[in-house]
């Protein structure tokens, strides 16, 4: 298997982990906007935003879920999930040096974790995303790209089918 592959064959797990996760914690909030927004509402630190976040915060995950899907906006989901991992391993560390009694308001059964394990999950993911941008930042640079037909660009398909193929 050459080095492109394995990095490619990375970046796809690194991809589905996170399509994965944002999925299911977008939809466990959508589900119960009103639990999650009051929940978001007992912490100090967003008591103000709680409403706001309560419906950007999983339409902002599946829509990063998306761009991860489709190979045209994959390094920018890239970032986008390394951000917001960031700043949810932000948040949790925030929340661990006030009061660690505040209620998670994460989605489905990640909010059974305690914050130390947040603060552990968050930051594998976050590590994560990371190493996914660096390598599909190499992958899309142009001096590591050869011209001929067995290393395509992969943003040059069609949205549509890269969407369908990826659902």
């Amino acid at each position: 298997m050459t080095r492109t592959k394995i990095k490619q064959l990375a970046i796809e797990i690194i991809c589905f982990l996170f399509i994965l996760l944002f999925v299911y914690t977008a939809v466990s909030k959508l589900m119960d906007t009103e639990k999650f927004a009051v929940r978001m509402g007992q912490s100090p630190l967003i008591t103000n935003y709680a409403g706001f976040l309560a419906f950007i915060v999983p339409i902002t995950e599946l829509i990063i879920a998306v761009m991860l899907a489709v190979s045209r906006f994959r390094l920018i989901g890239l970032y986008a999930a390394f951000t917001l991992m960031a700043l949810f391993t932000a948040y949790v560390f925030a929340v661990l040096q006030l009061d660690s009694n505040i209620p998670c308001s994460c989605g489905g059964i990640i909010e059974a974790m305690g914050w130390e394990e947040h603060l552990t999950f968050n930051s594998v993911f976050t590590v994560l995303g990371l190493i996914g941008v660096l390598l599909q930042s190499s992958l899309q640079d142009p001096s590591n790209r050869r011209l001929d037909s067995t290393n395509k660009d992969p943003s040059s398909g069609n949205i549509k089918e890269e969407l369908t193929e990826a659902i």
